[in-house]
């Protein structure tokens, strides 16, 4: 008896001590994994609070070694804000990303879903050729935009900078995608009830893809907002600059004045900064629901 009680107590000893063992091998791994994402995020950060450090600079200390300035100053924001060319720049930027993003987000959904949703003949050959398009580098769709642009009347026009976004091949395929994950039983039971079929994609198809429309309106948002090539080739008015364009002339014109660029570019982040904290919950749902799916 005794000596069954001792093999108990060994036994049961060898598992604390296993135990204690995987708890700090799993301690190692997590801390190694906390340290890992430490430093993805301050690499990560590091360019923002370099451009916020420098907007509150001084001139002659911008190329002084040190992310903290000596004498912090809001000078440089007073005179980008009293600019108004910059408030100029900074409104075209806006109303172009703002349309580009409704009327992809029109436009996507809708050829996604007829993709989806109907059966015709060639709708693959379609979908395929839309696809095919992504492959193509953006630098080699600029002389035939400009030549459409040139042909259509409208070089350094709002219409000119905006045509090339107002639908695209991602759009398509990401909604089509999120399309798949509709039952047709509710499409079916929406035709029963007398909809019809431009009713059944936007009152009963679109609510069922939100999160795919937040992130859609997100990434084009933002791809508009931060463009630079198009926008510098095919407007020549600097009223029409959009902000990307104007904060690199502003800068030739200020004899490369860093700060003001810096300042100017940290007011420019604060709309997408403030469109994707209105549309992240509806992303994090759509993850949340594609998980439960799995």
């Amino acid at each position: 008896m005794a000596q069954a009680d001792e093999l108990t107590i060994r036994a049961t000893s060898d598992t604390l001590l296993r135990a204690q063992a995987a708890r700090k091998q799993a301690s190692a791994a997590q801390f190694v994994r906390w340290m890992l994402l430490f430093a993805g995020g301050v690499i990560m950060v590091m360019p923002l609070a370099y451009m916020i450090s420098t907007s509150l600079k001084w001139p002659w200390e911008v190329y002084e070694i040190g992310l903290i300035p000596q004498e912090p100053t809001l000078e440089n924001y007073t005179y980008v804000l009293e600019d108004g060319r910059f408030f100029g720049w900074f409104v075209n930027s806006l109303v172009i990303a703002t349309i580009t993003t409704l009327s992809a987000l029109f436009f996507d959904s809708l050829v996604g879903y007829t993709l989806c949703k109907f059966q015709f003949r060639g709708r693959y050959i379609v979908f395929i050729a839309i696809l095919s398009t992504l492959m193509i580098p953006t630098e080699m769709l600029v002389i035939p935009w400009y030549m459409m642009s040139q042909s259509f009347g409208w070089l350094d026009s709002y219409w000119g900078i905006m045509f090339p976004g107002l639908m695209t091949a991602f759009g398509v395929f990401l909604m089509k995608q999120f399309f798949e994950t509709v039952p047709d039983d509710f499409l079916e039971a929406a035709r029963i009830d007398g909809l019809n079929e431009f009713q059944i994609w936007w009152q009963v198809a679109m609510p069922m893809v939100k999160p795919a429309l937040a992130a859609l309106a997100i990434f084009i948002f933002l791809g508009n907002w931060t463009a630079f090539l198009w926008p510098l080739i095919v407007t020549t008015s600097p009223d029409l600059y959009t902000l990307p364009v104007g904060l690199a002339s502003f800068g030739d014109e200020a004899d490369v004045a860093w700060e003001l660029i810096m300042t100017g570019a940290a007011i420019s982040t604060l709309p997408t900064l403030i469109f994707f904290l209105i549309f992240q919950r509806f992303i994090i749902r759509g993850v949340v629901m594609a998980g439960l799916k799995g």
